[in-house]
């Protein structure tokens, strides 16, 4: 029963931390769509037609691909697969060493910007004005976004160790089973005794008959 317990609260803890990366990706979602809807208007005020900068691919990539990320989260914390979980970690696990990467660059590396590609539009440049005028609000952002993920393989790890919930199966069978299977067996019972009795008597007392008739004669 216990340990049945903490295994809930660590699925539920791990719901919890996986659907604040599930959050950061529909908000990552939101803005390139914002982006996007900026873009075609500017493109139809030009009467050109120009390609989709990179950056809104980008950023639309990495939306989906957190809330892909949180769904299988969710099925791996539900089911408490083995499989699951390591797959969910390990890429988990991946991207914050992305991550890590891509901020060390930047912080790093006065250059930084030259290793990403050329982007005519100026989105990323608005996207750089934006982080630079809001940058106490994205930091911490950006910090939650990582320690939830640094939880979830932390989460994950003791739940893949607690294992899947077996009671239950058992409990179910013996529920289900053992009830059904009782009255039959006193049905059963009562009858063979029912029809037991009877039967006995009456050879006892046939035998009793024969011995006095015997003794008569």
């Amino acid at each position: 029963m216990a340990g049945r317990m903490v295994r809930s609260c660590v699925q539920t803890a791990l719901k919890a931390a996986n659907s604040v990366v599930g959050l950061a990706g529909i908000a990552v979602i939101l803005y390139a769509l914002w982006m996007l809807r900026a873009w075609y208007r500017e493109v139809a005020d030009l009467q050109q037609h120009l390609p989709v900068p990179w950056c809104i691919y980008t950023f639309l990539g990495l939306g989906i691909f957190l809330c892909l990320l949180t769904c299988s989260g969710h099925i791996a914390a539900e089911t408490a697969n083995g499989h699951c979980l390591s797959c969910y970690m390990t890429i988990v696990f991946v991207l914050i060493m992305l991550e890590g990467a891509i901020t060390m660059d930047v912080f790093l590396n006065s250059n930084w910007e030259e290793d990403f590609p050329a982007d005519p539009s100026g989105k990323f440049e608005d996207f750089k004005h934006f982080v630079r005028s809001n940058f106490e609000i994205c930091e911490w952002v950006g910090l939650s976004v990582v320690a939830a993920q640094v939880l979830s393989i932390i989460l994950g790890m003791v739940l893949r160790t607690l294992g899947p919930d077996r009671e239950t199966d058992y409990d179910s069978d013996d529920d289900v089973t053992v009830p059904a299977r009782l009255p039959l067996l006193i049905n059963q019972s009562q009858h063979g005794s029912y029809y037991a009795e009877p039967n006995t008597s009456g050879r006892s007392d046939s035998w009793k008959l024969r011995i006095l008739d015997k003794v008569n004669n």
